[in-house]
């Protein structure tokens, strides 16, 4: 994807998406406690598997909070829109396949990567396609801690009659 389009904020456009490409998103984040417990609170869930540290220590194979996996989701795609769909994306589509195949805890570092698993045309529009992504979060020591497929509902290049002057 060397020669590809982009819009002025970073994302990609329907036609230079190459299926098969797989991009290593440059952004990493070291998730924390305080993430944890502000997701948890803002989502209104009271799981103490993510946020009473003493029934984790004590009532848990884990020994301490997993990190949200609804936090971990929204992360995992969250570190790969500047390098895909800001910009370009009229709206998600779906997500299937989520797995979260080991845990996440405070103090690790997410890196992230996608694969273009599939894209199609818009059969209701000609200015559009439809991109499945294949979303992979790891921790710092090379561990799949999460992982989805997404569509995504992506612009098309601007002809020259679109692009504003």
């Amino acid at each position: 994807m060397a020669d590809v389009m982009r819009h002025k904020r970073g994302g990609i456009y329907f036609e230079d998406f190459q299926v098969g490409a797989v991009i290593e998103h440059g952004l990493t984040r070291t998730v924390t406690q305080m993430d944890n417990m502000l997701f948890s609170n803002m989502t209104l869930n009271p799981q103490p598997l993510h946020i009473d540290a003493h029934f984790c220590a004590t009532e848990t194979e884990w020994g301490k909070p997993l990190m949200n996996s609804l936090f971990t989701l929204g992360l995992m795609i969250g570190i790969s829109v500047n390098d895909t769909t800001v910009g370009t994306t009229i709206g998600n589509l779906g997500m299937t396949d989520v797995a979260f195949p080991a845990p996440l805890f405070e103090g690790d570092t997410v890196n992230c990567t996608t694969e273009i698993v599939a894209k199609r045309e818009s059969r209701s529009r000609p200015d559009a396609g439809i991109v499945d992504f294949l979303h992979k979060a790891y921790k710092q020591d090379g561990t799949l801690v999460a992982q989805c497929r997404r569509q995504a509902f992506m612009r098309k290049r601007p002809t020259p009659a679109t692009v504003a002057v």
